[in-house]
C-alpha cells in the first residue's frame, strides 16, 4: 500500500457512542444526595457550634468545625456535580467531568488540615484543661450522630470520586460523633475531662486515613495517572497474540480524565495487507471487549515507528 495513503488514514480517533461530557449517568441523583446532605449537615452545624461553646467541649467545638467544612465540601461537590455535566466546548475539548476530580481533591485536603487542627487543640487543652458540661455535650452528640448517620446513609450510594469525597467528610463527622458521646459518658462517669481532647486526637487519626486515600485517589486522576490494574504489558501481549496481521504494539498510553472516563492511545504496526480501517476497527474491538476501554486513539504504521522511542 502507498505511503502516502496509509499516512494520511494513520492515526484515527473513535469511540463508542458516548461524548466527552455530560454523559455522568445518574448525576442528578448524585446531585439530591449531595443536595439533602449539604441541608442536613448546615442546619446541624449551626446548633453543635453553639453547643459546643456553651459546653466548652473540644470534641463538639472539632465537630462544630469538622460540620463548616463539610458543608462548604457538600457544597463544592454539588457544585463540581453540576459542572461537570456541561458538554465539551473549545476551551475543554474533553468537557468538565475533572472538576469532579477537583472537588474530591480539595476536600481530601481540607480533612487533612482539619486533623492537623483538631491534634493542635487537643494538645492545647491538655496542657490547659477547661472544664465541661457532659450533660449538653452527651446530648447534642447524640443528635449530631443521628443526622449523621442519615448523611451517610444519603450518599453511599454515589460511585462518583466527588461523591466518595464528601462522603469522606460525613464519615469523619460521623466517628467525631461517636468520639464525643463516648467523651461525655467518661466525663459524665468518671469526671476525667482529659477523655475529650484525647479522643478528638484518636479520631483526627481516622480522618487522616480517610482524607489520604481520597487525595491520593483523586490525585492520580488530576496527574493523568493510568486507570486502576492497567498493565501496558498483558494488553500488548493481547494483541499481539490474537490478532495475526498486527505485528508490534508501541507507545501505549491510558489515563482517566475524571477517574471514572478512562482513555488510551497507543501505535500498531500491522501488516501490509491490513487496510488501516480495518486495523483501527480490530483492535478497537478487542479493548473494548477485553478491557473495558472505550475512548481508544490507534495510530496504524506499515513500516517502523518515525516517532522517537520514549
Amino acid at each position: 500500500m502507498a505511503t502516502a495513503k496509509y499516512q494520511q488514514d494513520n492515526a484515527r480517533h473513535s469511540e463508542t457512542p458516548h461524548t466527552h461530557g455530560g454523559h455522568h449517568h445518574g448525576g442528578d441523583v448524585h446531585d439530591g444526595r449531595l443536595l439533602w446532605a449539604l441541608g442536613l449537615t448546615t442546619g446541624f452545624m449551626v446548633i453543635e457550634v453553639l453547643a459546643g461553646l456553651w459546653s466548652g467541649s473540644l470534641a463538639l467545638i472539632a465537630d462544630a468545625g469538622h460540620m463548616l467544612t463539610d458543608s462548604a465540601s457538600l457544597a463544592l461537590a454539588l457544585f463540581a456535580a453540576i459542572t461537570s455535566r456541561r458538554v465539551a466546548d473549545e476551551l475543554r475539548t474533553f468537557g468538565y467531568g475533572r472538576a469532579r476530580v477537583l472537588a474530591a481533591f480539595v476536600n481530601g485536603m481540607l480533612l487533612l488540615l482539619i486533623s492537623a487542627w483538631i491534634v493542635i487543640e487537643a494538645a492545647q487543652r491538655l496542657r490547659d484543661p477547661v472544664p465541661i458540661l457532659a450533660g449538653p455535650m452527651l446530648a447534642v452528640a447524640i443528635a449530631g450522630l443521628l443526622v449523621n448517620v442519615i448523611g451517610y446513609l444519603i450518599l453511599r450510594g454515589g460511585a462518583d470520586i466527588n461523591t466518595r469525597g464528601a462522603l469522606a467528610h460525613v464519615l469523619s463527622d460521623l466517628l467525631g460523633s461517636v468520639a464525643a458521646i463516648t467523651a461525655a459518658g467518661v466525663i459524665l462517669l468518671t469526671g476525667w475531662t482529659p477523655a475529650d481532647p484525647l479522643l478528638s486526637v484518636v479520631v483526627a487519626a481516622l480522618i487522616v486515613r480517610t482524607g489520604w486515600r481520597v487525595v491520593r485517589e483523586s490525585g492520580h486522576a488530576l496527574l493523568e495517572g493510568s486507570p486502576p490494574g492497567f498493565d501496558a504489558e498483558r494488553l500488548r501481549n493481547s494483541l499481539l497474540q490474537t490478532l495475526p496481521d498486527v505485528l508490534d504494539v508501541h507507545h501505549i498510553h491510558a489515563w482517566t480524565v475524571d477517574a471514572d472516563e478512562a482513555y488510551l492511545t497507543l501505535h500498531v504496526q500491522v501488516a501490509e495487507s491490513l487496510a488501516p480501517d480495518a486495523a483501527i476497527a480490530a483492535v478497537q474491538r478487542h479493548l473494548a471487549e477485553h478491557f473495558q476501554f472505550r475512548h481508544t486513539t490507534v495510530q496504524v504504521e506499515h513500516r517502523h515507528c518515525p516517532a522517537p522511542d520514549h
